[in-house]
C-alpha cells in the first residue's frame, strides 16, 4: 500500500515521525514552514497538493485539522470504488478518523493500523461497522498457531451464544503485536485486530481477573480481559477470561445507545 503522511505543524511532524517509524515508505509531505527532514517533500498550498498526490497513493493520513482536509478533498472525490483511503489524525494523537474511503477503500483498516501504532482511538463511523458491538480480547502463549486461535475464539463464542458477525475488534496487548499466529487469526476471520498498550492495561481501573502467570511472563496483570475492555467504549465484561490450551480468550460488550 502506497501512502502519505501529510502536516503543517511542529507538532503533527512528531506524530508522523512515530508513524514513520513503524511504516518506513510512508512518504512525507511537510509544509514549507517547517524544517524539512530526510526524505521529506515541502508544499505551500494543501488545496495544491492534495488534488496532485490524489490519484499517486493508495492511502492519504493527514495529521492535521478535519475541516482543512474536506476542503482539499472537495475536488477530487470520485467514488468509493476508486479513491484512496484517507485518516485524519489530530495532532494530539487522540484520535484516527477514518474520513474517505472506509470501507471499500482501506480507510477503516488504515485508521486502525494508525491507531495501533501511536496509541490513539479509532473512529470508524460506517454502519456496518459502528453496529458490532463486541470486543474479543486474546491472549496467548508464544509460537500458538493461526487455527489454534481461531477455533478457541470460534468455540468461546459458539459455546456463549454470541454471532461473530457481532464481533468489531480482537484485542490484544503491545507485547503480543508482532504474534504471527494472531495476526493471521484476525485476518482469516477479517476481524480488524487492536493492540493496547501495556501501560493502558496497566492503569485500567476496570474490574477483570489478574493472573500471576501472565505478570511473569510479560509484566502484565492480564492480557485477555483487560484488552477486551479498554478496546471500546463503555465497555462491560460478558464472558470472562476463558482458557484453552494455552490461548485466553474473553469478551466485552459496548453499551451503545443506539444498540440498546
Amino acid at each position: 500500500m502506497k501512502l502519505a503522511g501529510i502536516t503543517f505543524s511542529p507538532q503533527g511532524l512528531l506524530v508522523c515521525q512515530q508513524l514513520q517509524s513503524k511504516i518506513p515508505e510512508l512518504q512525507l509531505y511537510l509544509h514549507d514552514a517547517l524544517e524539512l527532514s530526510t526524505g521529506a517533500r515541502p508544499f505551500s498550498r494543501v488545496m495544491e497538493l492534495t488534488p496532485a498526490i490524489f490519484p499517486i497513493y493508495n492511502g492519504l493520513i493527514y495529521v492535521a485539522p478535519c475541516g482543512v482536509v474536506v476542503r482539499s478533498l472537495a475536488g477530487s472525490i470520485g467514488s468509493k470504488l476508486s479513491d484512496p483511503a484517507v485518516v485524519v489524525v489530530d495532532v494530539g494523537a487522540r484520535h484516527v478518523v477514518s474520513l474517505l474511503s472506509g470501507h471499500e477503500g482501506g480507510a477503516n483498516d488504515l485508521a486502525i493500523r494508525v491507531a495501533n501504532i501511536i496509541d490513539a482511538e479509532p473512529v470508524i463511523t460506517t454502519t456496518t461497522e459502528a453496529v458490532k458491538d463486541l470486543i474479543v480480547g486474546v491472549g496467548c502463549r508464544r509460537g500458538k498457531s493461526a487455527a489454534d486461535i481461531v477455533a478457541a475464539i470460534q468455540k468461546v463464542l459458539k459455546q456463549q451464544g454470541l454471532s461473530p458477525t457481532r464481533v468489531r475488534y480482537l484485542a490484544t496487548a503491545d507485547v503480543k503485536a508482532d504474534e504471527m499466529g494472531l495476526l493471521q487469526a484476525a485476518r482469516i476471520l477479517n476481524i480488524p485486530l487492536r493492540i493496547i498498550a501495556g501501560e493502558n492495561i496497566r492503569q485500567c481501573r476496570k474490574k477483570f481477573k489478574t493472573s500471576e502467570f501472565v505478570a511473569d511472563k510479560v509484566n502484565l496483570p492480564a492480557v485477555a480481559e483487560p484488552a477486551a475492555l479498554l478496546a471500546g467504549r463503555r465497555t462491560s465484561l460478558i464472558v470472562q477470561k476463558q482458557a484453552l490450551n494455552g490461548i485466553t480468550v474473553a469478551v466485552a460488550k459496548e453499551n451503545c445507545l443506539s444498540l440498546a
